[in-house]
């Protein structure tokens, strides 16, 4: 299996920088950096910083918004990205949650994300794109165009990524009856498309709280992202979509208090890793077995207040316990 981990801009860029390294050491195959550009810490700098200090780690941003940052530039800062690490970079795009309120812009919508993806790929292979009236193309290009990556939570946003992305990052949770049912997704957009999926690459995001007592982690499940805003629906409320495939039936304005002990248990266990280390391994060991997920993305539970806090406790339970015990 490949295990990727978010690493939040949590300290100062060098020392985020050393943190990634540390990662590398860990035994981790990549790491994403979240774009928060109100943190006043650069995701395209702090990457460029640690693809300078690592030798195989793959790199990405976790993840861009077309709405905050102009298509041009984020090729722009993906093409920089690959001459200092070439091989070991991807760009990953999202409609935007936290990045986007702090510039006062709503989400990019559907047909935006579409339009983006299209201009990213086609500006990566050196070709030309029309802004309004104005045709642009990146100078300098790679040979091995970056690929780029479509986070997609919701249905049909996983259509979309099987439509136009390489790849896609998808928040569905580690049950079989999910993850069989946002492959049809993809399926279905690569089919609109007339396109292949071969060489097509998925990243499953999987939430993880390692906690020595599992009860202690499964409470994440009653809890709230912030203040009207529970966890469970954090960034959206597709969560709600993938757990009603895995038989879980929450309802929409779900509230985490009223989630029983025993509900909250099937949630956690269906929508990622939660518990002590040797049981977040066995769940995802399980979820390769059962569901054929060989590509996953760590994203340490937290919330609102929490979000860039390092996550030094996954690393040292990945390293010790997880990776040595990981299929390769």
């Amino acid at each position: 299996m490949q295990i990727d981990l978010r690493v939040p801009v949590g300290l100062p860029v060098p020392q985020v920088a050393d943190f990634i390294a540390a990662c590398e050491d860990a035994g981790f195959d990549g790491v994403g950096v979240h774009d928060h550009p109100h943190s006043g810490r650069d995701v395209y700098v702090t990457l460029g910083l640690a693809a300078a200090r690592t030798r195989r780690l793959r790199l990405y941003p976790a993840t861009s918004s077309p709405a905050v940052r102009h298509p041009l530039l984020l090729a722009s800062a993906a093409h920089s990205l690959e001459e200092i690490a070439p091989g070991r970079i991807c760009l990953t795009v999202a409609p935007g949650f936290l990045a986007v309120r702090s510039i006062g812009r709503p989400r990019a919508r559907l047909v935006d994300m579409r339009a983006a993806v299209l201009e990213l790929r086609r500006l990566l292979a050196g070709g030309t794109v029309s802004f309004g009236e104005t045709e642009s193309r990146l100078r300098n290009a790679s040979p091995r165009p970056t690929p780029v990556y479509l986070l997609a939570a919701g249905p049909r946003m996983v259509e979309l990524a099987g439509e136009v992305a390489d790849g896609a990052l998808m928040l569905v949770g580690l049950h079989r009856d999910a993850v069989g049912a946002a492959r049809r997704h993809l399926e279905e957009g690569a089919r609109r498309a007339g396109r292949s999926l071969d060489g097509f690459r998925t990243i499953f995001i999987v939430p993880i709280a390692v906690e020595e007592r599992v009860e202690a982690a499964w409470r994440w499940a009653q809890r709230w992202f912030a203040p009207g805003h529970p966890w469970l629906l954090y960034p959206s409320a597709s969560n709600l979509y993938w757990l009603r495939r895995a038989g879980i039936d929450l309802p929409e304005a779900v509230a985490p208090e009223t989630i029983s002990d025993g509900e909250a248990a099937r949630i956690c266990d269906a929508f990622g890793l939660f518990g002590p280390a040797e049981r977040c391994l066995d769940r995802l060991v399980q979820a390769r077995e059962e569901a054929g997920v060989e590509h996953v993305f760590l994203f340490p539970a937290h919330t609102l207040d929490g979000g860039y806090d390092m996550p030094g406790r996954e690393v040292e339970a990945f390293a010790r316990i997880m990776r040595p015990r990981l299929p390769r």
